[in-house]
């Protein structure tokens, strides 16, 4: 089940959602707006490679904008971080970024219970295309978790962690 909008807002004034920082006017009828950081991270190479750590540049968004090309990975975080223990929490694009042809977090939209993040974002573009810090990039929706509950901060996971843009950490299974 999915929270609305009443719900989102009752869940973060009982301090069941903490989203820092939190605004309520962007919320939606079920969903929370989140907004692009001011960093994103270029991954270098030809090739990446699963079983060792992607290399990376991480370049400050300027005001005036940057331009993402295709062909590229970028790896990006969002301005917002969020943490619930008692949802679920799952994080998008919009149809705004579709209509321009960016691919935001591509892989992985889940966050577990308990996770308590600033989100990596997989960042893709069909076409050349100017990005700006802190610009609106997509919707983050709550979710109820139905069961016996764990926290994902409290089992020690690989990407608990995570305080900003996070490689893949694939490699450190693989080894």
């Amino acid at each position: 089940m999915i929270l609305t909008r009443e719900a989102i807002t009752t869940a973060v004034e009982r301090g069941d959602i903490v989203i820092e920082p939190y605004d309520p006017a962007r919320i939606s009828p079920n969903a929370y707006d989140w907004h692009l950081g001011d960093r994103i991270r270029l991954c270098e190479g030809d090739e990446l490679d699963a079983a060792a750590a992607t290399r990376v540049t991480e370049h400050v968004i300027p005001p005036e904008g940057m331009v993402l090309r295709p062909g590229q990975l970028y790896l990006g975080v969002t301005h917002e971080r969020t943490h619930s223990e008692r949802y679920a929490q799952m994080i998008n694009g919009d149809r705004s970024l579709g209509a321009l042809g960016i691919w935001v977090h591509v892989s992985a939209p889940l966050g577990h219970v308990g996770h308590a993040i600033r989100w990596t974002l997989e960042i893709r573009v069909a076409r050349p295309v100017r990005v700006y810090p802190l610009m609106p990039f997509g919707k983050i929706v709550f979710l109820v978790a139905e069961g016996a509950m764990s926290s994902y901060q409290k089992l020690g996971r690989k990407y608990t962690r995570t305080s900003g843009i996070d490689i893949s950490r694939l490699y450190e299974e693989l080894r």
